[in-house]
C-alpha cells in the first residue's frame, strides 16, 4: 500500500483554507461519533495540550480545540 501524498499549499491563504477544512472535518467526525465518544476525544485532546512543553504551541492548540468545541455545539 502506498503512502498518500498530502501536499500542503505554499501560500498562506490556501494553507488557511486547508486548516479551516480540517477543522470542519474534525467537527463533523465528532458529531457523527455521538456525544459520549466525542466528549472523550475532546477531553483527551485537552489533556494532551496540558502536557505540552511549548506554551505557544499549547496556546494555538487550545484555541483550535475551543473553535472545534464551539462548532460541535452548534
Amino acid at each position: 500500500m502506498s503512502t498518500p501524498d498530502f501536499a500542503t499549499a505554499e501560500n498562506n491563504q490556501e494553507l488557511a483554507q486547508e486548516v479551516s477544512c480540517l477543522k470542519s472535518l474534525l467537527t463533523l467526525m465528532l458529531q457523527a461519533m455521538g456525544q459520549a465518544d466525542a466528549g472523550r476525544v475532546i477531553l483527551k485532546m485537552e489533556r494532551q495540550i496540558a502536557q505540552m512543553e511549548d506554551s505557544s504551541q499549547a496556546e494555538v492548540f487550545s484555541s483550535t480545540v475551543k473553535q472545534i468545541k464551539q462548532a460541535y455545539r452548534q
